[in-house]
């Protein structure tokens, strides 16, 4: 069950969590500042917090981990079963036998199912559909509640996954805004510094992109945070992570906004000056294609089969949330490119562009990606490591968020009028 998804009206999201490649279910409470957390390569099973009880008719499984992580839930029939797949977990020492396990549970089994992702299922006693399915974050636990039903509905949902995830989300609780329409506190940005650790992006001259972009992302988190916002940086020092944490790290901060930053390399004529991105995956520009390409090479993800009816139907309800998300993200990628012209800084001749960024593809974030420059253009290099233009560059970004952060109140204040 890729991705949950409600309209009332206006389209009402409770968390959308899709990995970079691959659609997953990953309904999270608690993202805010309470939520917040550091992320490390691999989630730990907390077995004594874990378990599975019987109340009230329903079964509540609960899934305690050391962090939050993207997941998807479903059921199949004949026989029945619960399945959850979830991105890798370190199980070691905990065993399946000895969980807490409710009557209606006859057995639970868990393991890699895959490279990089995990699988636990649970046989049933009988028909059962999912009531809730959700993930809180603090602390992190996966949470799910089943109430009985008959073979036939089962079968029926078994064989829709839109209806199996109609009316999900935390007991009790109605679904709440898109998180970057909240404007009762600080704008959350969370800063992309590209590459890093085994990939090091772009090089040219003895400039190293990874490193550029890391700098240049610690000065502007300077700046952000002197404008009074909350920024989140997905990696602080030269660490390798893979495209899809990083917008885990997004979510995890409940980021307003992403932006991710580079400065890489293209052929000489083809590509300089600042350039934005938005996602367009069907996009045909050459250049877009080729940076798509080299942003994407060293992903460790690679491989990661989620081929089906769940991606099929993932797809159709991640379109539903972009209708939302993408007019921002488009709204935002036009106003960092006006900023930085009115500063008077060299911007590419088309500065704004499309193209199929795997990093852009979180469906409930607004998200857009800066090249400051490339380095395989000899005047870009130069103004990359002047600190003076590296001022001006975070101080037109500054202003670009400011005005998007306000443009973006304004137009939510009509939406709920």
């Amino acid at each position: 069950m890729g991705i949950w998804a409600k309209t009332a009206g206006r389209a009402r999201v409770l968390l959308a969590c899709v990995a970079a490649m691959g659609a997953l279910l990953c309904m999270t409470e608690g993202a805010g500042a309470q939520g917040r957390q550091e992320l490390s390569a691999l989630a730990r099973l907390r077995p004594a917090e874990s378990g599975v009880v019987q109340r009230d008719g329903a079964i509540e499984a609960t899934l305690a981990l050391s962090q939050a992580v993207p997941f998807r839930v479903f059921l199949l029939d004949d026989p029945p079963r619960l399945v959850v797949d979830f991105r890798e977990v370190d199980f070691s020492g905990a065993d399946a036998a000895a969980l807490d396990r409710a009557p209606g549970v006859l057995d639970i089994r868990w393991g890699t199912f895959r490279a990089g992702w995990s699988r636990l299922v649970a046989e049933l006693d009988g028909p059962w559909r999912i009531d809730t399915a959700w993930q809180a974050t603090d602390p992190p636990a996966i949470r799910i509640r089943l109430l009985p039903t008959d073979a036939a509905t089962l079968a029926r949902l078994a064989a829709d996954p839109v209806a199996m995830a109609a009316g999900w989300g935390p007991a009790g609780a109605a679904p709440a805004p898109v998180r970057p329409r909240r404007r009762d506190g600080p704008l959350v940005v969370v800063l992309d510094p590209g590459h890093g650790g085994l990939d090091p992006g772009a090089e040219a001259a003895g400039l190293v992109e990874k490193a550029l972009v890391l700098d240049f992302a610690r000065g502007l988190r300077e700046a952000l945070l002197r404008e009074g916002m909350q920024v989140r940086l997905t990696r602080e020092e030269d660490e390798f992570m893979p495209l899809d944490a990083r917008i885990s790290v997004a979510r995890a901060a409940g980021a307003d906004l992403f932006l991710s930053l580079h400065a890489d390399a293209l052929a000489e004529g083809q590509a300089s000056g600042a350039t934005v991105y938005t996602l367009d995956e069907a996009a045909a520009d050459e250049a877009a294609r080729l940076l798509a390409e080299r942003h994407d090479r060293d992903d460790l993800l690679a491989g990661v089969d989620l081929a089906g009816q769940d991606d099929a139907v993932a797809g159709v309800l991640m379109d539903l949330a972009r209708t939302e998300t993408q007019p921002r993200s488009d709204r935002l990628a036009q106003m960092l490119a006006a900023s930085i012209e009115a500063e008077g800084l060299r911007t590419h001749p088309h500065p704004v562009q499309a193209g199929a960024f795997t990093v852009l593809k979180a469906p409930d974030i607004p998200s857009v990606l800066l090249e400051l420059g490339f380095l395989s253009s000899p005047g870009d290099r130069a103004r990359l490591v002047d600190s003076d233009w590296r001022a001006r560059m975070q101080a037109a970004i500054v202003r670009a968020l400011l005005d998007w952060a306000e443009a973006d109140a304004a137009e939510a204040r009509l939406i709920r009028q």
